[in-house]
């Protein structure tokens, strides 16, 4: 998502400025053009060679360069995304006061693009009235604060002021780069594959490793919108998420059940269970005890009572993981199941579907048909809400009409 962007990282003198190379290093193997820019008091806690090595350009520093007269009017105007970090209480201070003593700080006011700041400080420095009231100052201002956690601090001791976590600092630098086309619009995302237990100790499931709907969630949950994660899968997700979880076919229908009306969209991205054992051991079976079949009967399919129940402004959106022909499959469920898109994937094919980091797919309308490449299962879930997007306004002006 970092692709072509410019990235200015500016790093201030703070302990935490070490995450600064991961930061730059995750940004750079992203697509971003990473230009560092350290201030005096950053080389205290971190080599300028470590971070230009691991940069896209070395380290710069100083006001006065001879090959460049101007540079920060050049690093502000080039610009996509400002990112410091950490910023110091001494930093937020002189960019609220609107003061430039350094090429940072005459960067940060030489420049049009969004400014993301990232503060990390002892906790009594970051509870202080001036503190807080510069970061309110900046914040009206437009600029966009990562607030630092709680945790271990550099002294020893805990409290809020910590550098917040790496992960947390690069979604955020994402959503400033991403188009906010889908503010307020509520998402039900289901992700992962069920488990339905044979016993106290095993269970039957399937390989949906639930990668494509937390991409699908992260990708939604940037671009402005709110989302409802109903997951079988434990794995991190960025914060402002409301994740519910699940285990069972049967749990995930009463989760979803309860919470789609309250939604605007419904992808039900989820490999749920076709089968379940007809009956569940209450204890262990052993090797030794007369087995030799296990029952099955059928999941009840809640998709289709999601079809039957939804409104006309509602977008439903289900998915097909198919072995052969993929499009008339697709095409079946969709109608049978009052769908207003399936996302369809060969997964016969390699790097195709579950447990990979990408995916082949095409999504199906009744009217449409999208086909996305081999790609990531990020860039597989901006294609998909890019699809909602479009199904959304053709509803919206066959409404008007």
């Amino acid at each position: 998502m970092f692709s072509g962007k410019r990235v200015v990282l500016g790093v201030t003198g703070g302990i935490a400025a070490y995450k600064a190379v991961e930061i730059s290093r995750r940004l750079v193997d992203a697509g971003a053009h990473v230009s560092p820019i350290m201030t005096n008091a950053a080389k205290k806690f971190l080599g300028e060679v470590t971070l230009s090595a691991l940069a896209s350009e070395p380290v710069q520093s100083s006001l006065w360069d001879e090959q460049n007269p101007i540079p920060h009017t050049n690093l502000g105007q080039q610009a996509d995304l400002l990112l410091i970090v950490p910023a110091t209480a001494n930093l937020i201070g002189t960019y609220a006061a609107g003061i430039s003593n350094d090429l940072l700080t005459s960067t940060l006011l030489a420049t049009r693009a969004p400014v993301l700041i990232c503060p990390a400080m002892h906790t009594e420095m970051w509870e202080h009235p001036a503190v807080q009231e510069n970061l309110e100052t900046l914040r009206r201002r437009g600029v966009r604060v990562v607030e630092p956690e709680d945790g271990i601090l550099a002294g020893g001791d805990i409290g809020k002021g910590r550098l917040a976590g790496v992960e947390k600092i690069l979604v955020e630098a994402e959503t400033a780069l991403t188009k906010n086309d889908l503010a307020g619009v509520r998402f039900l995302i289901t992700a992962g594959g069920t488990r339905e237990p044979i016993d106290p100790v095993r269970y039957i499931s399937n390989r949906s490793s639930g990668k494509q709907g937390y991409a699908l969630a992260k990708a939604a949950k940037i671009r402005g919108a709110d989302v409802t994660l109903v997951t079988t899968m434990d794995r991190p997700t960025p914060s402002g998420i409301n994740v519910l979880c699940s285990e069972t076919a049967e749990e995930m229908q009463t989760v979803v059940m309860a919470e789609h009306m309250n939604n605007d969209v419904v992808i039900m991205a989820a490999a749920v269970a076709d089968f379940r054992p007809a009956e569940i051991s209450d204890h262990k079976i052993k090797k030794n005890d007369d087995m030799d079949t296990i029952n099955l009967e059928t999941t009840h399919d809640f998709l289709i009572d999601l079809g039957a129940r939804k409104n006309s402004k509602q977008i439903l959106v289900g998915f097909a993981a198919e072995t052969e022909n993929l499009e008339e499959n697709a095409l079946g469920k969709l109608r049978k199941k009052k769908l207003d898109l399936i996302v369809a994937n060969d997964v016969s094919l390699p790097e195709v579907g579950f447990a990979h980091d990408t995916n082949e797919v095409t999504i199906i309308s009744e009217n449409s048909k999208w086909t996305l490449p081999l790609s990531e299962k990020r860039v597989i879930a901006d294609g998909i809400l890019d699809a909602i997007i479009e199904i959304h306004q053709e509803q919206t002006e066959k409404d008007a009409s």
